[in-house]
């Protein structure tokens, strides 16, 4: 590993590997499933909740406004379970195109202000 140093904890990795890797691109895919079921179990558990406290304090009949065949009972929970993380899905799917998009598009931008500020005298060596 060129530039990590040894301590007594082990391998530190160096600055540049450490910034590497948070410049890395998002996985679209596997963002959009650990969203889409955190969605998932989130709606599902909550209705599953409501319906044991038998109380109505959480007005989860209006998650039916948005996530079609919901309803606060069993069959609802797992219809709502399904819409939530098909929503769920597309949303981290989403989110992680944009991020993507977004470094691509700045790094592009400070390599060719890099680059142009390196050859700005060119034609002074001619």
């Amino acid at each position: 590993m060129t530039g990590s140093k040894v301590t007594a904890r082990g391998v530190e990795p160096s600055v540049e590997s450490q910034l590497e890797l948070a410049f890395l691109p998002l996985h679209k895919r596997a963002l959009g499933m650990a969203t889409g079921f955190v969605s998932a179990v989130l709606v599902f558990g909550a209705t599953l909740l409501h319906m044991a406290r038998a109380e109505n304090t959480y007005p989860l009949h209006l998650l039916g406004q948005y996530l079609y065949g919901y309803s606060v009972s069993l069959e609802g929970a797992l219809v709502g379970a399904f819409w939530a993380g098909v929503a769920g899905f597309v949303a981290g799917w989403f989110f992680a195109f944009c991020r993507n998009f977004a470094l691509a598009v700045s790094s592009l931008i400070v390599r060719t202000r890099a680059e142009l500020r390196e050859t700005r005298d060119f034609l002074d060596h001619i």
